[in-house]
């Protein structure tokens, strides 16, 4: 049961502190700093709704929401097409970069503080058993730092 009010609460906190302090979403925050992390800032359209756990509807949406802000633009995927690449602009890097030290501070509070240093190493070993029994294969793409890393939570 303490998992579970976990798993329920803590999104909503991350939320509630990305939109109060940065104007964003945590799905937009993701998203952004999915982009930030990203080799040359752009990513996949697909690939960035599995890194997000969105659907490519949902990041569809989000994105063009984003867009309109100047933080994403579009292009094809000038490799294969049929895909789209989603780019993080300058602006949206900027975004991110001035988001990401409140975002950080709130989950240090909410999830590393509270624990001991022996229990934060436990809590990523726990973690990463379960995205094993959920995910065998880990399907998810994760992208890599380029530049200074915009954590994600």
């Amino acid at each position: 049961m303490s998992l579970a009010a976990v798993l329920m609460r803590l999104p909503g906190a991350l939320d509630a502190q990305l939109q109060r302090d940065a104007g964003l979403t945590h799905f937009e925050y993701l998203v952004l700093s999915g982009l930030s992390m990203a080799p040359g800032r752009t990513m996949r359209m697909s690939d960035l709704a599995a890194a997000a756990e969105g659907s490519l509807p949902r990041l569809s949406q989000v994105v063009t929401r984003l867009e309109k802000r100047g933080w994403v633009r579009r292009a094809p995927d000038p490799t294969d097409g049929r895909y789209t690449l989603a780019i993080l602009t300058e602006d949206g890097w900027s975004k991110v970069v001035a988001s990401a030290p409140g975002h950080v501070e709130v989950v240090r509070q909410f999830v590393f503080d509270p624990l001991t240093k022996p229990q934060q190493r436990n809590l990523k070993e726990i973690g990463r058993r379960i995205m094993r029994a959920i995910d065998p294969d880990d399907r998810c793409p994760r992208p890599t730092p380029e530049g200074p890393p915009a954590p994600v939570s």
